[in-house]
């Protein structure tokens, strides 16, 4: 475990893909947990992240600002700021920002070793 149990937003890991950033806040990689994976993502407007799942856990995400439009397995989903969305593992699923502007959450899972596969 870190020394300390705050993370700074500074102090994360940020992953600046073609589709958005992701910035990791806690995870075993980081060293401040032993059971989850926490992170802050902005997806810019009218981007679309790849379609992707997680076999190994549960996926939560919050819609902080924006709209999404979010698929889960066949069926799609619009969220607006404040909604929240559960995915359950190995679930295919992305988001696209919608409306022009960039959407921006934060997502939890119910590892601290994350693993993704992409379709």
């Amino acid at each position: 475990m870190a020394s300390t149990p705050v993370r700074t937003f500074d102090e994360g890991i940020l992953i600046d893909q073609p589709w958005g950033k992701l910035t990791w806040l806690a995870s075993r990689e980081m060293g401040n947990s032993t059971t989850m994976t926490f992170g802050h993502v902005i997806i810019p407007a009218d981007q679309t992240n790849p379609r992707h799942r997680h076999p190994n856990c549960d996926e939560i995400l919050h819609l902080l600002k924006g709209r999404l439009e979010h698929s889960l397995g066949a069926e799609k989903y619009v969220l607006n700021a404040g909604d929240t969305i559960s995915i359950p593992a190995g679930q295919w699923h992305n988001a696209r920002a919608l409306d022009g502007v960039d959407a921006e959450m934060v997502i939890c899972f119910s590892s601290a070793d994350r693993e993704t596969e992409f379709e």
